[in-house]
């Protein structure tokens, strides 16, 4: 079951009433559909479908004996629109600018009707992914048990929108715009402790620090495996996340959730920063009491997620024990801040 399948879209309208064609590509790992409760992944920036394995990028968390085990689970991976996984050719990608999150969450959601899928164990995503989560929980209530955003809030906030401008500068004016945009991107991805920690200006020869060949070794190594037009189409949906598109204030639309939400941050992250997880915790303890968060404690920033696999492991162990079902109560009450 994990070889990349998809789902045909002759005709898609985004919320902006442009119609595309495309097909949607996703794997399944672990349990057969409709044999387990599903888990649905929503992955981050330059990932993909293919999460275990031998390229796999979250091997450390999902897999035989991990804490989203895959002899308990049906794990479900979407591709995002654009993102160049399997090589897919999509005229559609001209107008990258006019994507927008809700878009890939509606998308997604469409994708799951198709497979006759109407509930969900839990969705769990990070960074953009997590960005993902949020808009799907927003837009189908009533689809997951469990809502699992990590590293990412329900908007995307000027800092973030901000770093994306720049982002999509590069990307449009640079002579080598996928390593230069890594380059970039990493800087705020990390965090000036974890640089000094790795390299204390250290150099890897008379002219350059290793800070320098580490930054271009990022930026060489991403064009090996992604192209520019899913850079931009990926980058544009981490800018427009906003699960408040409809009018209603954020409040009013969390609390029609029914799932319990898991919000998972990061000390130290310099993209979706923990002080606004925490206020939209608060926010949401006003309306909602199946909500819970959960703080991983690093030097190494927003990409701690993908590095800090024991603390997450531990944040996520409540709502993925190996015992439970889709019909089992989750001892949410066991998550603390670690």
């Amino acid at each position: 079951m994990e070889q990349l399948q998809y789902i045909e879209f002759d005709h898609f309208e985004l919320c902006n009433s442009r119609a595309i064609n495309h097909r949607l590509t996703y794997q399944v790992f672990g349990k057969s559909l409709g044999e387990a409760p599903i888990i649905l992944i929503n992955h981050a920036l330059t990932g993909n479908s293919n999460i275990i394995g031998k390229k796999g990028w979250w091997n450390d968390i999902v897999g035989d004996g991990k804490i989203i085990d895959t002899q308990v689970y049906s794990v479900l991976v979407f591709n995002c629109p654009g993102n160049g996984f399997g090589g897919l050719q999509e005229d559609f990608l001209k107008y990258y600018n006019e994507f927008t999150a809700r878009d890939i969450a509606r998308l997604f959601s469409e994708g799951l009707s198709r497979l006759n899928i109407y509930k969900l164990h839990a969705i769990i995503g990070a960074s953009v992914g997590g960005g993902i989560t949020w808009e799907l929980a927003a837009l189908k209530p009533d689809l997951a048990d469990c809502i699992v955003p990590i590293a990412a809030d329900w908007k995307s906030t000027d800092w973030v929108i901000g770093n994306c401008f720049i982002q999509d500068r590069i990307l449009n004016n640079s002579s080598k715009p996928l390593e230069d945009a890594r380059m970039h991107a990493m800087t705020f991805y990390r965090t000036p402790e974890s640089f000094t920690a790795k390299f204390n200006r250290t150099k890897a020869n008379k002219d350059h620090f290793n800070i320098e060949s580490w930054l271009n070794h990022h930026g060489k190594k991403l064009t090996e495996r992604f192209q520019v037009t899913a850079y931009k189409m990926m980058n544009q949906i981490l800018k427009t996340i906003d699960v408040t598109q409809s009018g209603e204030g954020f409040v009013e639309v969390a609390k029609q959730i029914t799932g319990h939400i898991h919000i998972i941050t990061i000390n130290t992250d310099l993209l979706f920063k923990t002080e606004e997880h925490w206020d939209t915790f608060i926010q949401l303890k006003s309306v909602k009491e199946n909500v819970t968060i959960g703080e991983i404690k690093s030097i190494h920033g927003h990409d701690a997620f993908l590095i800090e696999h024991k603390q997450l492991t531990k944040l996520l162990r409540p709502i993925f024990n190996k015992k439970t079902t889709s019909n089992d109560n989750y001892k949410l009450s066991d998550i603390r801040h670690w």
